[in-house]
């Protein structure tokens, strides 16, 4: 999210589990950022709800429910953009389009979903 002239790094529990399997160099990365930069978003029943609709929908199957689950919860929150390296079931056009026919079937708005390159600044 942008807060004034700011990036905001949205995470969730999720990000979290993921990142302490990760290497350290990855984990480095999250840790080295300012807490004034990061903001924590709970897994609320809204969040698993949407999490279910795009799993009705067969956006992505079961084995890939917490992908969905980030996608839920970014768009539960209303978080400007999705910055991820998930090429097979987040940043793709066809799973992009199917992420937000569901969110404009539930009344969440349209997800801008990209990658790390499109948004650090040279």
């Amino acid at each position: 999210m942008i807060r004034g002239d700011r990036l905001m790094l949205v995470i969730s529990q999720v990000v979290l589990d993921e990142f302490a399997g990760a290497p350290a160099r990855v984990r480095d990365i999250l840790n080295s950022l300012p807490a004034e930069h990061i903001e924590f978003v709970a897994l609320t029943p809204e969040v698993i709800a949407l999490r279910d609709a795009y799993m009705a929908a067969k956006v992505v199957g079961t084995r890939w429910r917490q992908d969905a689950l980030h996608v839920a919860a970014a768009s539960v929150t209303g978080v400007d953009a999705i910055v991820s390296w998930n090429f097979k079931h987040i940043v793709r056009l066809d799973k992009i389009s199917a992420y937000n026919a569901v969110n404009e079937r539930e009344g969440y708005r349209h997800l801008t979903i990209i990658t790390l390159l499109e948004v650090t600044r040279a």
